[in-house]
C-alpha cells in the first residue's frame, strides 16, 4: 500500500504545479456557470409547472457542477496517452506493482488535484455572491463529503478504464468523444437528472455516471435526505468493483497483445 500511496502523493503534488491552467479553468467554469444559471432562471420564471427541484436548488446544483467539473471522467491522462504512443508503457510492465492499480492511483491524483485548484476559489465566490446555497443541514453536508469520496473513486475507475482502451486505439480520440458526451449528459452536469422525463429515470438511475455528480449534489442540497447516503455509497461501490474487475480483465487482454517497437 505504501508504494501506491507514494504514486498518488507524487502525482498529486506534480499536478498542483499547473496553477496557470487552474486559473484559466476557474475563469471558464465561472463564465459558463453564469450562463447556465441565467438559462435555468429564465426557464423557471417562464414556467408555472411544478418541477422536481426548486430554482434555488438548481442554481446550487449548477455551481457545484462547475466547481467539480474536473472530477468528471471524460478525458484520458496525457502521460498515459504519451506512454502508449511512444512505447514507454513497457516501463510500466516492469514495475513491481499491479499495473491496473498503478494506473488507478494515477487517475485518483489526475481527478483530484486539478479539481481542488478550481473548486475552492469558485465555491468561495459562488456561495456568498452568486446564489449558491450552503448544505441543507450539518447531516447533509457530512453525507455530501462521504459521497464525494465515493465519487472520486468512481471517477478514477471510469478514467482508468478509458485509459486501458488506448491499448487498442493509440490516439483515443474516438472513445474520448463518445465518453465525454455520455458523461456530461448522464451524470447531471448538462441538465440536473431529476429534470429528465420520467421514462428516462429508470435508465439513468442504474448507470454509474450519476454517482459522480447527481447523487452527491442532491445530498448536499437536501433533495435527497442524508439517510440515503448508504444507498448512494452502495451504488458507487458496486460500480467501482464492477469496473475494477472488468478493467483488470481488459488490461490483461491488452497487455498480452501489446507490441512495443515491433517486439
Amino acid at each position: 500500500m505504501k508504494a501506491y500511496w507514494a504514486v498518488i502523493s507524487a502525482r498529486f503534488r506534480a499536478l498542483l504545479q499547473y496553477r496557470a491552467a487552474a486559473v484559466a479553468g476557474f475563469a471558464t467554469q465561472l463564465f459558463w456557470g453564469l450562463i447556465r444559471v441565467m438559462i435555468f432562471t429564465a426557464f423557471y420564471e417562464s414556467s408555472t409547472a411544478k418541477q422536481p427541484m426548486s430554482a434555488e436548488e438548481v442554481v446550487t446544483y449548477v455551481w457545484l457542477g462547475q466547481a467539480f467539473f474536473r472530477l468528471l471522467p471524460w478525458d484520458i491522462e496525457g502521460d498515459i496517452r504519451q506512454m502508449i504512443r511512444t512505447g514507454d508503457v513497457a516501463y510500466e510492465l516492469l514495475r513491481p506493482l499491479d499495473m491496473y492499480w498503478l494506473w488507478y492511483c494515477r487517475a485518483l491524483a489526475w481527478r483530484t488535484a486539478p479539481t481542488l485548484l478550481r473548486a475552492l476559489p469558485l465555491l468561495v465566490i459562488a456561495l456568498p455572491f452568486l446564489g449558491m446555497q450552503g448544505p441543507a443541514s450539518v447531516a447533509s453536508g457530512g453525507a455530501f463529503l462521504v459521497a464525494m469520496v465515493g465519487a472520486v473513486c468512481l471517477a478514477a475507475a471510469i478514467t482508468t478504464l478509458i485509459g486501458i482502451t488506448l491499448l487498442w486505439s493509440i490516439s483515443g480520440e474516438g472513445i474520448s468523444r463518445l465518453v465525454s458526451v455520455a458523461v456530461l449528459l448522464l451524470s447531471g452536469m448538462m441538465l440536473p437528472l431529476p429534470l429528465f422525463p420520467g421514462w428516462a429515470q429508470g435508465i439513468i438511475s442504474v448507470l454509474p455516471f450519476r454517482g459522480v455528480v447527481d447523487l452527491p449534489f442532491r445530498l448536499y442540497m437536501g433533495n435527497l435526505p442524508p439517510e440515503q447516503v448508504l444507498g448512494v455509497l452502495a451504488h458507487q461501490v458496486v460500480w467501482i468493483a464492477g469496473l475494477a474487475v472488468f478493467g483488470r480483465w481488459l488490461l490483461g487482454r491488452g497487455v498480452r497483445r501489446l507490441a512495443v517497437q515491433g517486439g
